[in-house]
């Protein structure tokens, strides 16, 4: 990444973390109350995930969408690939018609910000980075996990040096500005639901700059005309 990047991307995060000393894991109930919308509808959801993974070589590479982040989607040469249904407040009506049942729970949820399916190769490892801001946090939901040979998940998802294996059905809330990495380590591809949903609890300042710094990407977003077509 550029050096204009990383050190905007530092200004912003130091700008954070003045007022928010959260941990990188929390709790759904206080910070996304509607996480229940999303959990007791995961077969469902899972349903849409594997029909679309039936033709996952016409999914993007998440580097085919954000050159930036070449470092971490084509660093070894296995595939990361994601259907995005809504970006930054911008929604996707052609990925959004493939996943009826998730469409209606984010016409449900207006704090999700932006929503993708995570489709992870066998063997693929993400490596350690940060998210740019805090304003947001990350939600993931486990859609298919592979299994290791002694019958635990084997994909391991470290945050902040704490390993963590999400089986069938289980979620989590973090925030992506810790560092953290990924390693699919199977033969399959681990699909997961992604969403990132505005932080609750943000002082003033923060809730307009967060607010305003979606603005900016939703106008680059149109102005560039992007689809993120699956």
């Amino acid at each position: 990444m550029s050096i204009a990047y990383d050190s905007a991307v530092d200004l912003m995060r130091s700008l954070y973390d003045r007022s928010i000393t959260t941990p990188s894991v929390l709790d759904p109930v206080r910070y996304f109350p509607n996480v229940t919308h999303f959990t007791e509808r995961w077969r469902d959801i899972r349903d849409e995930a594997l029909a679309a993974a039936a033709e996952l070589q016409k999914i993007p590479r998440f580097h085919e969408i954000m050159a930036e982040q070449r470092d971490i989607s084509a660093n070894d040469g296995k595939d990361w690939r994601v259907l995005i249904l809504k970006a930054y407040g911008v929604e996707m009506p052609q990925n959004l018609h493939r996943c009826p049942t998730t469409a209606s729970l984010l016409g449900q949820t207006p704090e999700v910000v932006s929503c993708i399916l995570s489709f992870l190769a066998p063997d693929k490892h993400i490596p350690v980075h940060r998210g740019p801001f805090r304003g947001i946090l990350r939600f993931h939901l486990m859609l298919s996990m592979p299994r290791d040979e002694t019958g635990r998940p084997a994909c391991v998802m470290e945050i902040d040096g704490v390993p963590h294996r999400l089986a069938d059905g289980e979620s989590l809330l973090w925030d992506d500005t810790y560092p953290h990495e990924v390693w699919n380590r199977s033969s399959e591809v681990r699909v997961a639901l992604l969403l990132d949903v505005w932080r609750t609890g943000m002082p003033l300042h923060l809730r307009l700059v967060s607010r305003t710094l979606v603005g900016l990407v939703q106008m680059w977003m149109r102005l560039r005309g992007v689809s993120y077509g699956g």
